[in-house]
């Protein structure tokens, strides 16, 4: 028999004073896995609240999941189907973006899902709020997302202890990368100062680093897109990765993640600048600015960065831009609209080499997680 305590939490209600018993041979059946936690039936339930309350109602019912030893019973995990880019070897080809576990204090839960490698962040030197609630928008309809989430973060130091309590993130093999960013006060002109702390501060306990230049909702951020500022910035961070690397005895790649809204020329002079810094790889892409598709949707005039399947068209084509552009030089991971296997796919067809999630989880669920990892192996 296995006790399960907060089992009635984990689907969307509070009370704990009857603990759930069942046999664990019912829950490996597949049809009472669908009918406990098939997400169609608890999405209504997380969309009835506010998309920030949902997230970390979601996240906390996964930790709870996982301690009880549930997540392997109620989650499919997908076939094996190694990849090797960076010098990383992945389990699969299908991630998390960062954003969804800012401070890594979910690491091993959602390891747990099956993703072939877990990105956590952005994290920024100092704690920070982030902008005012609300500061979350779903745009049902046309399953996306708004977010003008701005970085919000316990800090440098906090990400760290908690990785360091992850059993996933010191395990050897585990793919965990970090992703950086600027805290919004940092004067522009100063921002490499920020990302150049906390590559130090993570550069021990990543696999890889993602230097975050094109979050939509860091005042100038995506400045740091432009050529001589990028040239900058990659140099000084270039540097400091070889220092990091002779003092700690290993390499850790370099990864640049850029917007979606940049015009075909731009995407060329990125590509030139990642071939000449020799960064490691690229993330394509962040949120959109744009609205197209969505200008009759409520709330679709809120400020702030579009993800979900609005995105998938847009961040394709980037994809496409700069594989023509770096011919198989630097890996490409896609991002962007992904909501089923196929979407996946696509992604991989257009250049990329792997692929990550985020937003198709809001309204796909973790099925999507395997769908996709599959998908892509059977291409």
């Amino acid at each position: 028999m296995a006790t399960v305590r907060g089992c009635c939490r984990f689907i969307g209600f509070t009370t704990t004073a009857y603990p759930l018993r069942v046999e664990v041979g019912l829950l490996e059946m597949p049809l009472f896995k669908e009918r406990l936690l098939m997400y169609p039936l608890l999405r209504p339930l997380l969309f009835s609240l506010a998309p920030e309350t949902a997230h970390h109602l979601t996240l906390s019912s996964l930790q709870m999941a996982h301690r009880a030893g549930l997540l392997p019973l109620l989650c499919k995990r997908p076939q094996n189907n190694p990849y090797t880019a960076m010098g990383l070897t992945f389990p699969n080809r299908v991630g998390l973006a960062a954003g969804l576990d800012k401070n890594g204090e979910y690491i091993d839960a959602l390891a747990a899902l099956g993703f072939g490698f877990i990105e956590i962040g952005t994290v920024t030197p100092r704690a920070q709020p982030g902008n005012p609630q609300p500061r979350m928008f779903r745009l049902t309809a046309a399953r996306a997302i708004i977010n003008r989430m701005g970085f919000n973060n316990f800090g440098l130091d906090a990400l760290i202890a908690n990785v360091q309590l992850s059993r996933f993130a010191n395990t050897p093999g585990a793919i965990l990368g970090i992703n950086i960013g600027k805290n919004f006060d940092t004067p522009i002109e100063r921002a490499a100062e920020d990302y150049l702390q906390c590559l130090r501060g993570v550069y021990a306990h990543a696999s890889y680093v993602t230097i975050n230049i094109s979050s939509p909702n860091t005042r100038d951020l995506r400045q740091l897109q432009g050529g001589s500022q990028l040239d900058d910035l990659l140099t000084q961070l270039k540097a400091e990765q070889q220092k990091l690397a002779d003092q700690h005895g290993r390499y850790v790649p370099l990864v640049l993640k850029i917007a979606p809204d940049l015009e075909g020329e731009q995407i060329e002079q990125i590509a030139a600048l990642l071939l000449h810094h020799r960064i490691d790889g690229v993330i394509a892409t962040n949120t959109t600015l744009s609205r197209a598709g969505v200008e009759h949707l409520p709330q679709h005039a809120e400020a702030g960065g579009l993800s979900g399947a609005s995105l998938r068209e847009k961040s394709t084509v980037v994809v496409r831009q700069l594989a023509a552009a770096l011919q198989g030089a630097i890996p490409i991971i896609g991002v962007g609209g992904i909501l089923h296997g196929a979407d996946a796919v696509e992604k991989i067809d257009a250049g990329a080499s792997l692929v990550q999630l985020y937003s198709g989880l809001v309204y796909r669920g973790t099925e999507l997680i395997a769908e996709c990892a599959d998908a892509i192996a059977a291409r």
